[in-house]
C-alpha cells in the first residue's frame, strides 16, 4: 500500500475515533433534539390527557379534611407509578401525621424521592415539584368544574394546571420522550416531589436535612418550576425572591366588646389605637416609616440596572391588565425594583373588628392588626423584628393609651438570591434560545418561595427557577390555566436543558 494511502487510512480511523468520541454517552448525537421535539409535538394530546387525569384529583392540602388527604395520597401514588414507568427508582417516604388544633390527626402525604441514572460522567439534575393545590369551587367564579380540565382557545383551565402539576408533568414528558425514542438521557435525573407545599411544606425541611449526604450528595443543581414569567409570550429565568416577616399587633382593653352609646367618649378605644399604629408604618408613596429599615438593603449596582433595562415589560399594559388606575412608579425600572429588590410593607387585615354588612354600634374590646414586610438581601430578620417592635412601642407610648399592646412576629422567611453566572443559568439561557428563539427576561419574584432558600442552604447545591407559565395563568385564583403552548414548549425546554447541562459538564 502506498504510504499516502496508509496515512489516509490512519487519518480516517483517527477521525472516526474522534467522531465516535464526540458522540459518547456525555454528548448526544446530532439531530437528537429535533427527534425529541418532534416526539413531544406528535404526542402532545397524550400529555394533555395525562394532565387532565392529574387535575381530576382534588389534591387540596389546605383544607384539613380526611377525604382530601385520601385524594393527596392517591395523587402521590399516581405520580410514583408514573415515575416507575419511566424506569426510575422511587422511594415513597412516610413523614408521619399532622396534628391539628382541634385534636384530629391527618396523614401527611409521602414525599417522593426518585432517581433515574447514576452515571458518574454525567451531571445530576434534581427537579423539585409539588402535587397539592389550593382549594377551588366552581361557585366561586370558575367557568367550569375546576377539577375537570377544560380547553378553550389553547388555554388549559383547571386547578393545578400551572401550579404545579403542569410543570411536574412537563419534566416527566421530557424524560419520557428520550425513553420512548430509546435514547440515552444526557443527565442523571432526580425528583423531589411533595404534597404539602400549599400548606407550608410540612416535614420537607427535616427530610432534606436528613438526605443532605444521601439523596442530594451527587446532585449538581436543583430546578424549581413553580412560578411565572412576567410576560404572556416571552420566557423568563428567576434568580431571586423576597423573604417575608409577618407581624401581628394586638391592642386590648378587655375581652368583651363595648356599646358605643354607653362607653363612646370615655375610654381609649382599641380600634383607634390600632388604626394609628398601622397608619404609622408606611406613607402614601409606599415608603416604610420604620426607622433603620433600609439600612441593610443591598445597594443597586450598574450591572443590576442593565438587567432591569433589558426586561420586556409594557408598564401601561401591565397596569391595565392589573385593573389599577395608577402605580406608585412610572418607569419600568422603578416599578420592577420596588417589586423585587426593595422591601415593601403591606397591611392585611384586622381581627376582632366588625366587618359584616349593616350597622352595628360596637366598640371592639380587643383587635389584632396584621401586616407583613417583604424582605430583600441583606436584611436581617431579627433586626427587622426589633426595629418594628421599637417603632410601634414608640408610637403607642405617644398616644398615652391605657390599653395593652403586644407585637409578635408570627412568621419569618428569608429572601433567596442565586448566582446567574452558574452553569445551570447558562444552560437554561441556551435552552430557552433553542426552543423559543429569544433571550429570557432575567427576573426576580416579589413573593416568597421558602423551598428555594431551604434547598440551597441545606444541601449547599445551586438552585435555579425555570418557570413555564405565562403571567396571566392565575395561580391560586379562579380559572387557573396553563396554555397548551407553554405546557408543550415547556416540555421541550426541559429536554433542551438536559442537553445543555450535559454539554457544559463535558
Amino acid at each position: 500500500v502506498h504510504p499516502l494511502g496508509r496515512m489516509a487510512a490512519s487519518l480516517l480511523a483517527f477521525l472516526l475515533l474522534l467522531v465516535g468520541g464526540m458522540f459518547s454517552a456525555s454528548t448526544p448525537p446530532p439531530g437528537l433534539l429535533e427527534k425529541v421535539f418532534q416526539y413531544i409535538d406528535l404526542h402532545q394530546d397524550e400529555f394533555v390527557q395525562t394532565l387532565k387525569e392529574w387535575v381530576a384529583i382534588e389534591s387540596d392540602s389546605v383544607q384539613p379534611a380526611p377525604r382530601l388527604r385520601r385524594e393527596l395520597l392517591r395523587m402521590a401514588g399516581l405520580a410514583a407509578d408514573r415515575l416507575r414507568g419511566l424506569g426510575a427508582r422511587v422511594a415513597s417516604v412516610d413523614v408521619g401525621f399532622q396534628q391539628l388544633p382541634d385534636g384530629q390527626t391527618l396523614p401527611i402525604p409521602p414525599i417522593l424521592l426518585a432517581e433515574l441514572g447514576s452515571d458518574p460522567k454525567k451531571p445530576t439534575v434534581c427537579f423539585y415539584g409539588h402535587l397539592d393545590v389550593q382549594p377551588a369551587r366552581q361557585e366561586d367564579g370558575w367557568l367550569a368544574d375546576p377539577y375537570m380540565l377544560t380547553e378553550v382557545d389553547g388555554k388549559l383551565y383547571g386547578r393545578g394546571t400551572t401550579d404545579n402539576k403542569g410543570p411536574v408533568l412537563a419534566w416527566i414528558n421530557a424524560v419520557s420522550a428520550f425513553k420512548a425514542l430509546d435514547q440515552d438521557i444526557p443527565v442523571n435525573i432526580k425528583f423531589l416531589i411533595e404534597g404539602m407545599e400549599e400548606a407550608g411544606s410540612l416535614a420537607l425541611e427535616e427530610l432534606v436535612r436528613k438526605e443532605k449526604s444521601g439523596f442530594f450528595s451527587s446532585v449538581d443543581c436543583i430546578v424549581i418550576s413553580d412560578n411565572l414569567w412576567i410576560s404572556r409570550r416571552k420566557p423568563a429565568l428567576i434568580y431571586g425572591t423576597r423573604g417575608n416577616s409577618y407581624f401581628t399587633v394586638e391592642v386590648k382593653c378587655r375581652d368583651q366588646d363595648f356599646h358605643s352609646g354607653t362607653f363612646g367618649g370615655i375610654l381609649n378605644e382599641p380600634m383607634a389605637d390600632l388604626v394609628a399604629l398601622l397608619g404609622s408604618l408606611v406613607d402614601a408613596s409606599g415608603r416604610i416609616l420604620v426607622p433603620g429599615i433600609y439600612e441593610h438593603v443591598a445597594p443597586v449596582t450598574e450591572e443590576e440596572k442593565r438587567v432591569y433595562e433589558a426586561i420586556d415589560l409594557d408598564v401601561e399594559e401591565y397596569r391595565n391588565s392589573s385593573q389599577v388606575k395608577r402605580f406608585l412608579f412610572d418607569t419600568k425600572e422603578e416599578l420592577l425594583m420596588h417589586l423585587w429588590r426593595y422591601p415593601s410593607l403591606s397591611i392585611h387585615g384586622i381581627e376582632g373588628a366588625f366587618h359584616e354588612p349593616g350597622a352595628k354600634t360596637v366598640i371592639p374590646g380587643r383587635v389584632i392588626g396584621k401586616f407583613s414586610i417583604r424582605l430583600v438581601p441583606h436584611m436581617d430578620m431579627s433586626v427587622v423584628e426589633t426595629q418594628v417592635k421599637q417603632h410601634l412601642e414608640y408610637i403607642f407610648s405617644k398616644r398615652n393609651s391605657s390599653n395593652q399592646m403586644t407585637v409578635s412576629m408570627a412568621l419569618g422567611l428569608h429572601p433567596w438570591i442565586a448566582n446567574i453566572s452558574d452553569h445551570q443559568y447558562l444552560a437554561a439561557k441556551r435552552a430557552i434560545k433553542t426552543v423559543f428563539g429569544t433571550e429570557p427576561d432575567m427576573i426576580r419574584d416579589g413573593s416568597t418561595i421558602p423551598i428555594a432558600k431551604i434547598l440551597q442552604d441545606t444541601t449547599q447545591k445551586s438552585v435555579i427557577m425555570l418557570p413555564l407559565g405565562a403571567v396571566d395563568d392565575g395561580e391560586h385564583s379562579q380559572n387557573e390555566k396553563i396554555n397548551r403552548w407553554n405546557y408543550i414548549e415547556g416540555s421541550k425546554l426541559f429536554a433542551a436543558f438536559f442537553l445543555e447541562m450535559a454539554k457544559l459538564h463535558s
